[in-house]
């Protein structure tokens, strides 16, 4: 069974440089209603400062593994004063 992931993606600058935020909305059951949440989602705060285009649907499948190569730590380091 496909499902559709809904992320809102964007990059935010802070004392560490550029990095990626990335928010997963919700999981729903076809693209139609994943589109519908970005209708319900892109004029609330948080949201509406941003390009629409940071908005993401992945189609992903149930029960099955996607990354089976371990995994990567990201240690970001306070900014300096």
């Amino acid at each position: 069974m496909d499902v559709f992931m809904l992320w809102h993606i964007y990059e935010q600058r802070d004392g560490t440089g550029i990095h990626n935020e990335e928010k997963l909305i919700g999981v729903f059951s076809s693209k139609a209603n994943a589109r519908e949440a970005i209708e319900r989602l892109k004029d609330k705060e948080g949201f509406r400062d941003l390009p629409q285009c940071c908005f993401e649907i992945h189609k992903t499948e149930m029960d099955r593994i996607s990354w089976e190569d371990g995994f990567t730590t990201i240690r970001w380091r306070e900014a300096e004063p």
